[in-house]
């Protein structure tokens, strides 16, 4: 292989990476740092499911990025390796936002098959999956991963309900559930309704945002796994740290040396510079706009298109637009509005308007390019 006399540049087949998969999202690490109180709780409210008892049943709350997805999915690797009489499940709320949805992807952990897609009607969904876990004698926990995409679409309440009160209409049927909840501003207990607050009584475990020095950490045990020694310097992997903590989303920081690697590699350059860092930031900064845009409909996708047009205007005026382009009417407009809301996609503000009293002023909370380029 012909090299460049000073070694610095890779040739064409050469790569800064020798695991590249380390820097995506879904990876699970093999250590998994700074979550050790955290990691106690969860295993203390699984403990009786391990042992054939219900599960207590779990709140975990945290921003984004701060190692809730991780730490169930260690969690229930290792039940699964202790016993076969526990089926742990984890649903997407994002991607499965309907009472609906969720006993769909419970059904299909439960048979190793997806539920017929039409014609079975909840009960008979529900009675089977219960049917099954008496039969087998199993405890089943259930883990709903951004739980606060059911509150958005008013699914919550009924979801628990249906989890919870499980054991009175299929008696022997054992379910613990552990919901997961990234919207800082969400309190879940207060949301849901009193049928459900009387039974959901829930271990509290809260994951706070990783400090600098733990960033670092974090940061450094992904290097050495996934670049080739010597690629990236300590002092730019603290630049990185330091943007990462600013965001304060650990996805931010992955993201971003994985991107920063591809830069150093456009550049044919054996070592990841400030320079690459920086470029990458521009797209890395996004993840959690590229991640809750991923998840909109297409009406809502468009109601956020039309707010990126109309940066600022009075909702009245808004929906006209909106009005125009999909039909939809005023309420399914509000719903919507709230939930962009919600999702910190738009702020939503109460103004006094001349002459007209109080209206709801709509505006980005993003620069409208990076909205508008993302929903491309």
């Amino acid at each position: 292989m012909v090299d460049d006399p000073d070694g610095e540049m890779l040739s064409w087949d050469e790569s800064v990476f020798k695991n590249e998969h380390v820097f995506e999202i879904d990876y699970l690490p093999e250590t998994f740092k700074h979550r050790e109180s955290q990691t106690q709780g969860l295993t203390y409210a699984l403990r009786p499911a391990v042992r054939g008892s219900r599960p207590l049943n779990v709140m975990v709350r945290g921003p984004p990025g701060t190692g809730k997805t991780t730490s169930i999915q260690k969690l229930f690797d290792e039940v699964g390796a202790q016993t076969s009489d526990v089926r742990t499940i984890r649903v997407n709320c994002q991607v499965n936002a309907t009472r609906y949805s969720v006993f769909s992807r419970l059904f299909e952990g439960t048979f190793d098959y997806e539920p017929p897609s039409s014609g079975i009607s909840f009960k008979k969904l529900f009675g089977q999956i219960a049917e099954k876990l008496v039969e087998e004698d199993r405890v089943l926990v259930v883990a709903l991963d951004d739980v606060n995409y059911l509150f958005y679409e008013n699914e919550a309440s009924d979801t628990l309900y249906s989890l919870l009160r499980a054991h009175e209409e299929y008696p022997g049927a054992k379910i613990g559930v552990i919901v997961v909840s990234s919207d800082p501003a969400l309190d879940v207990i207060d949301e849901l309704d009193s049928r459900v607050q009387s039974v959901f009584r829930p271990e509290d475990v809260y994951f706070p945002v990783y400090g600098q020095s733990e960033i670092v950490d974090i940061l450094s045990e992904r290097v050495e796994r996934g670049f080739h020694d010597g690629v990236i310097a300590r002092e730019t992997l603290e630049y990185v740290a330091d943007l990462t903590a600013e965001s304060g989303d650990l996805r931010v920081g992955i993201d971003l040396l994985r991107r920063a690697g591809l830069n150093a590699e456009m550049r044919a350059s054996r070592t990841v510079e400030r320079e690459d860092v920086e470029s990458a930031y521009e797209k890395s900064k996004y993840i959690n706009l590229s991640r809750s845009l991923s998840g909109l409909a297409d009406t809502e996708r468009a109601l956020l298109e039309v707010i990126a047009n109309n940066d600022g205007e009075q909702a009245g005026s808004v929906y006209e637009t909106f009005h125009e382009r999909t039909d939809l009417g005023y309420t399914r407009y509000s719903e919507i509005v709230n939930k962009l809301d919600q999702l910190g996609l738009i702020d939503a503000d109460y103004a006094d308007v001349d002459g007209r009293g109080r209206s709801r002023s709509l505006s980005l909370s993003y620069e409208k390019d990076a909205v508008l380029d993302r929903l491309e």
